[in-house]
């Protein structure tokens, strides 16, 4: 076999890098002129480096195991660009592949990619289509680790501003330089690195200016004393990030304040609160709901991969064994804690502790009631968790088809927003800081014999989780963009 040239592998690598750099401003006008995002299976492409866009090419190109790449989706890209799109979220990947394989089915008798385009988008081209009554105002209650990710999310999300806009932050009263410390630290961050962004601190009105989003900072002690309109704040949704408040009685607390109509609790609710898993129950939501649980980090990993195995193969019994990244709720050094062995030093110890996530998956996915047990190893990392599921099924199977089946789940369902899968040999935890799904099948640790399998399921327990939160902001807003593949 003759050796590949170094000088066509390189010639390679910059034609495809300059088509990437025409494509990033045109994926920009289309977000932030017409509110429509524009992805690749799954990963959304504004604001986004050149590298970035070339991985997620390479992404399809060793999951999907087809080859499609920047040569192919430049084309694409373009043709949409001159087409009337408004407020859709369109998949360029998808797209794309559907055009190859167009071309190679048709021959000589394939469309144009402008025509194979306008046939593909006609339902979307020129489209009337009412993403939104008005603009949602969202108010952060708390700005934490969750609440400082979330923040940053909303503020990536915010295209026309039609659409939804982070408004506030509520914060309980600080010292001198309280707002300067906030800031820095939502800029910088030691696990998910700088804000891809700008900020002002305007010290005279209490706002921080991101990316050119005013976020009025608010001081308050209890939600019910605040009078949001007077920040010109109305029918607010509120994220409570601060894990105070777990029940109904408690989050109503928001719902005295002025200017405040929804909440949105980021942890595990009690008593009749709804748990919701996007992308699993969120079908629960109705519009009458003012409270509502996103239940928790580990909950929302598991349940979708839960789900789709019991719905395919059965689950007879199984245990969810989590091991978890340390939390804040822990001691840095041995002290005094409330809970049993959380006083150890998390830095320093694997700490053996209870999770509920077993119990609260039977909450969303009911058909498993009494059928999982599991627990919970802290251990001295900051971020990115596993979750281990040994799980007796129904019906034998193996490694390869169980593998293949969740693959497919990862690529081609509506669920690839909350399943995704590696097959990288030499993955571990640090490689999954950022990931945007639920959870990641690695498939390389999948063990089967028989009806027994061993999952092991990687997410980033800070901002993978919280992006199954904003998608619940969107789906609680009555927000429903405009898709392509629909059918998915």
């Amino acid at each position: 076999m003759e050796r590949p040239s170094v000088d066509n592998y390189f010639d390679d690598w910059k034609q495809r890098e300059a088509l990437v750099q025409e494509m990033i401003p045109v994926i920009g006008r289309l977000f932030s002129h017409r509110n429509v995002g524009i992805f690749i299976y799954g990963r959304p492409l504004h604001n986004r480096s050149v590298t970035f866009i070339m991985k997620s090419h390479r992404f399809v190109r060793q999951i999907e195991r087809n080859e499609m790449s920047e040569f192919e989706t430049h084309p694409v890209l373009m043709a949409m660009a001159q087409m009337d799109l408004r407020h859709a979220q369109i998949d360029l990947g998808k797209l794309t592949v559907r055009h190859m394989e167009h071309l190679e089915e048709a021959g000589a008798n394939a469309q144009s990619v402008d025509d194979f385009v306008r046939h593909e988008l006609a339902a979307l081209d020129g489209s009337k289509y009412v993403l939104a009554k008005k603009s949602q105002d969202v108010v952060l209650y708390g700005f934490g680790r969750i609440g400082r990710l979330m923040a940053r999310l909303l503020i990536e999300r915010t295209s026309t501003g039609e659409v939804m806009r982070l408004r506030a932050i509520v914060v309980r009263p600080g010292g001198e330089g309280d707002l300067e410390k906030r800031a820095n630290l939502f800029t910088s961050d030691s696990v998910h690195g700088a804000f891809q962004g700008t900020l002002r601190i305007d010290e005279e009105t209490n706002c921080l200016i991101a990316n050119g989003n005013v976020l009025q900072v608010i001081y308050a002690n209890s939600p019910d004393e605040i009078d949001y309109t007077a920040y010109g704040i109305n029918d607010a949704m509120i994220i409570d990030n601060t894990g105070m408040w777990r029940d109904r009685e408690g989050l109503g607390l928001h719902l005295k304040a002025k200017g405040a109509s929804k909440v949105i609790l980021t942890a595990p609710g009690k008593g009749d609160l709804k748990n919701i898993v996007y992308g699993i129950n969120d079908d629960e939501i109705s519009p009458d709901d003012t409270i509502i649980s996103a239940a928790s980090c580990t909950t929302n990993a598991i349940a979708p991969v839960l789900k789709v195995v019991s719905d395919r193969f059965g689950i007879e019994h199984g245990h969810i064994e989590t091991v978890h990244a340390y939390t804040n709720d822990q001691n840095l050094i041995d002290n005094y804690h409330k809970g049993s062995r959380r006083g150890r030093s998390a830095a320093l110890n694997m700490v053996l502790t209870e999770t509920g996530a077993a119990r609260a998956v039977v909450t969303v996915v009911p058909e498993l009631a009494g059928k999982l047990t599991g627990n919970a190893i802290r251990v001295p990392i900051p971020n990115v968790s596993m979750a281990i599921m040994t799980l007796t099924l129904s019906q034998e199977t193996s490694r390869d088809e169980l593998n293949e089946f969740l693959r497919d789940i990862a690529l081609h369902s509506r669920l690839q927003d909350q399943i995704s899968y590696t097959q990288a040999p030499d993955a571990v935890s640090s490689d999954f800081v950022g990931t945007r799904e639920a959870g990641i099948v690695d498939s390389n640790a999948t063990i089967v014999n028989g009806k027994h399998c061993v999952l092991y399921l990687w997410y980033d327990n800070e901002f993978g989780y919280c992006c199954q939160v904003g998608r619940m902001v969107y789906k609680m807003a009555g927000v429903s963009y405009q898709i392509y593949p629909e059918d998915e």
